[in-house]
C-alpha cells in the first residue's frame, strides 16, 4: 500500500491520520468522562483532566498537519454509487469535523488561559492565550461543551454514514479507510 492517496483509494498516510484521530478524540472524550468517576481534587481526576487537556492538544497539533498533508495529496474520487446531493452531505460533514477538530482544543486552550492554570503539553507549559479572566473562561466552557455534546453526534453521524455505505450500499467508502485495502471505485 502506497503513502499517497490515488484516484481510487485513500493512501497509508491518510488512513493513519484518519484513525489515529479517532483514537485520541475517543480517549480525550473518555478522560473527561471517566474523570466523574473520582472525587474533586484527588490524583486520579486532575490526571485525567490533565491526559484530556494534553490528547486535546494533540488533536489540534494533529489536524493541521493531517490539513496539509490533505492539500498536498490527491483526493481519491468520489464512489460512483454516491448522487451529487449525498457527495455534498459528506463535504459539509469533514468540514464540520476539522471545525470540531480545530476549536475544541482552541477553546480548552482558551479556557485554561482564561482561568489562569497552567497549559501542559508532555512536560512543557504552552503560554497562556489571554489574561486571567473569570467570566471568559466561563462563558467559553459553557461552549466547549456544547460544541462537545454536538461532536458526539457528529462522529455518530460519520460512523453510521460509513457502517450504511458498508453494509446497505455495499460499496468501497469505508474499506477505502482501512490499512491493507485496496479496491476499486
Amino acid at each position: 500500500m502506497s503513502w499517497k492517496n490515488t484516484e481510487k483509494n485513500y493512501g497509508l498516510l491518510s488512513i493513519t491520520f484518519h484513525w489515529l484521530m479517532f483514537f485520541l478524540i475517543v480517549s480525550v472524550y473518555a478522560c473527561i468522562e471517566l474523570r466523574e468517576l473520582y472525587p474533586k481534587g484527588s490524583d486520579p481526576r486532575n490526571a485525567l483532566k490533565m491526559w484530556h487537556f494534553m490528547l486535546g492538544l494533540s488533536v489540534f497539533v494533529l489536524v493541521w498537519l493531517r490539513l496539509v498533508a490533505r492539500s498536498l495529496q490527491l483526493k481519491p474520487e468520489s464512489l460512483a454509487n454516491m448522487k451529487d446531493w449525498q457527495n455534498l452531505l459528506a463535504k459539509v460533514m469533514h468540514y464540520l469535523l476539522y471545525i470540531f477538530m480545530v476549536s475544541m482544543p482552541l477553546m480548552g486552550w482558551l479556557i485554561l488561559s482564561a482561568e489562569g492554570k497552567t497549559i501542559p503539553f508532555y512536560g512543557l507549559t504552552l503560554p497562556a492565550l489571554v489574561a486571567e479572566n473569570h467570566e471568559l473562561a466561563e462563558w467559553v466552557e459553557e461552549i466547549h461543551e456544547l460544541v462537545g455534546t454536538v461532536g458526539y453526534v457528529l462522529i455518530a453521524i460519520h460512523t453510521v454514514a460509513a457502517l450504511f455505505h458498508h453494509y446497505i450500499l455495499k460499496d468501497s467508502a469505508l474499506r477505502r479507510m482501512l490499512p491493507g485495502n485496496k479496491v476499486s471505485r
